[in-house]
């Protein structure tokens, strides 16, 4: 046969052609969504710690996992995984999936979002206005072999956001959160931050800021915040990667098993929050910002908390940053409901009093 005549198939023409429509669709949408602000309130009782906030609740699709998914969809079209027609199926509590039935929807592709049944209304409902489907399990530890079987049955593409997630962003640059969080404190009076607070679902964005960290050769330290039911910190303690539990009641974040997302090795220091602390200072926060921001921006919060006051034992200065990462409107039938707080036992009032002494005044024990 002779190769050098051989011309291309009519189909792989027609699947280059639309792979390059496909990219062009997501690099506008990109250049279509300015960066995110970062937010500086005022905390009367830490003078000398200037604390940030990178609001990613306002990516057009409200969260921070609108960035994971347009890298989760080019990384599947590049590698030849995504082709015109195909299904695409996700594991999620929420987020990432309305973010993903968003792009799928630009790209005219079918998508499911496998979900566990207690993922709150406003998500499901905002994935079902993006024209994707939602398929229920009842615990959160079914999400992944429900979501393979539904790709076995449609012949479609798992986007499988926590496999892929440390690997689909490229972390030494290209527009990433890290680089963007740097450059945007470039003028601050702090511009290198002592610590920078992440929490972990797929463990991907923590692993990009951690990886970028070493990269640059920063001064920066990366703790990682954790939840109750989260395979996530003892797995870190232990470095047995195999580690399992029961899964977390803050969307999001917190995993029943150690996602392969997940980088101990770029971790410097890693907190387990109490739920209870994770949705009162959501509500101190949401308070103080005069808007609501959702429990795993809690979680952060209480982190940049810990290490603030970590800060003032040693008398040092500086700057702290995390992220605001969705919006608590999603959360109005949970988090912002006092029926859901009782049904779960969960009572707040003692750590919301803890949480605003210490912002007012600098003491006060918060962990």
């Amino acid at each position: 046969m002779d190769y050098c005549t051989k011309a291309p198939s009519a189909l792989s023409l027609a699947d280059r052609d639309w792979t390059r429509h496909a990219i062009s669709i997501l690099e506008a949408d990109g250049k279509r969504s300015a960066d995110t602000h970062m937010v500086k309130p005022d905390f009367p009782g830490l003078a000398g710690i200037d604390i940030y906030f990178k609001d990613e609740s306002t990516h057009p699709t409200g969260s921070l996992k609108h960035r994971l998914a347009r890298s989760l969809f080019l990384y599947g079209i590049c590698n030849g995984r995504i082709r015109k027609g195909t299904t695409l199926v996700e594991a999620s509590s929420g987020s990432t999936a309305v973010s993903e039935a968003y792009f799928a929807r630009l790209l005219g592709l079918p998508f499911i979002a496998v979900m566990p049944e207690s993922t709150s209304q406003q998500k499901i409902q905002a994935i079902e206005c993006f024209g994707g489907r939602c398929h229920f399990v009842q615990h959160a530890g079914e999400i992944y072999a429900a979501a393979q079987t539904l790709v076995d049955e449609a012949g479609g593409y798992y986007l499988d956001q926590f496999t892929h997630a440390e690997r689909a962003t490229d972390w030494r640059g290209n527009n990433n959160i890290a680089e963007s969080i740097f450059r945007q404190l470039s003028g601050e009076p702090h511009p290198i931050p002592e610590w920078v607070v992440m929490s972990a679902g797929t463990g991907g964005t923590s692993a990009t800021i951690g990886r970028f960290i070493r990269y640059r050769n920063l001064d920066t330290h990366l703790c990682v915040v954790d939840v109750e039911g989260s395979a996530f910190y003892d797995a870190w303690q232990s470095g047995d990667l195999s580690t399992t539990a029961r899964g977390s009641r803050i969307e999001g974040i917190g995993r029943p098993r150690v996602e392969p997302s997940f980088i101990p090795g770029v971790i410097d220091e890693m907190i387990r929050i109490p739920d209870a602390a994770s949705i009162a200072a959501a509500h101190v926060l949401s308070d103080r910002l005069f808007r609501r921001v959702g429990g795993s921006t809690g979680t952060n919060f209480m982190g940049i908390l810990c290490m603030a006051s970590l800060m003032r034992q040693r008398g040092q200065t500086g700057s702290l940053v995390t992220l605001i990462c969705d919006s608590g409107d999603r959360y109005a039938t949970t988090y912002y409901n006092d029926d859901w707080l009782k049904a779960q036992d969960i009572n707040i009032d003692a750590w919301r009093s803890r949480i605003e002494t210490f912002l007012d005044t600098g003491e006060g024990a918060l962990l």
